[in-house]
């Protein structure tokens, strides 16, 4: 049965040409996809932008997937890197820093609370430098463990560590800085 197929199976399968492969993999992982640049840019359009970049530039890129890594490891990796080079590419710091305040789309409103406390971690996590702040996304938001994004990132298990603990130390010295302005 082909829903059985594994990941790694399809990505190899869909390289070859094999459509239906492709279609599998992308209904498995759009969403995953979308998700994670959805986390890096904090809006719709733009999540959407580079979800659908992804996507038409899978067919080509998969083409060289050759499973020295899982299959969501190697997405992971494609799907950073296209928020990478979005980011590099955008123009104005002023439209990042908003779209990371806009975070309120995802709180309910009756979490008042909470939503304080996503929008001030957002802030927070734009002063981190661009390292820490994927790590985090990848970590925190992801739940990915540290040698997962580490793989991703193309870094050790242990830098992933370091660069959490560096995002704490920072984020504490930011709270405190704030005078209990924050949640």
């Amino acid at each position: 049965m082909r829903m059985m197929t594994d990941d790694d199976e399809l990505a190899m399968q869909a390289g070859a040409g094999d459509a239906q492969a492709f279609r599998l993999l992308l209904e498995r992982h759009y969403d995953r996809i979308y998700r994670v640049a959805y986390r890096f840019f904090g809006n719709r359009a733009d999540a959407e932008d580079i979800a659908q970049d992804v996507c038409a530039a899978l067919p080509k890129k998969l083409k060289s997937f050759a499973a020295r890594a899982r299959f969501t490891t190697w997405i992971y990796q494609v799907v950073v890197n296209a928020c990478r080079d979005q980011l590099r590419s955008q123009t104005s710091r002023a439209a990042l820093n908003k779209v990371y305040v806009e975070v309120s789309e995802l709180v309910s409103a009756g979490e008042r609370d909470r939503e304080k406390q996503v929008e001030w971690l957002y802030v927070a996590l734009d002063h981190l430098t661009p390292q820490l702040r994927e790590t985090a996304i990848l970590v925190l938001a992801e739940d990915l463990n540290h040698r997962e994004a580490g793989e991703i990132l193309g870094v050790k298990e242990t830098t992933v560590s370091w660069r959490m603990h560096e995002m704490r130390k920072e984020l504490k010295a930011l709270a405190a800085a704030d005078d209990g302005d924050h949640p």
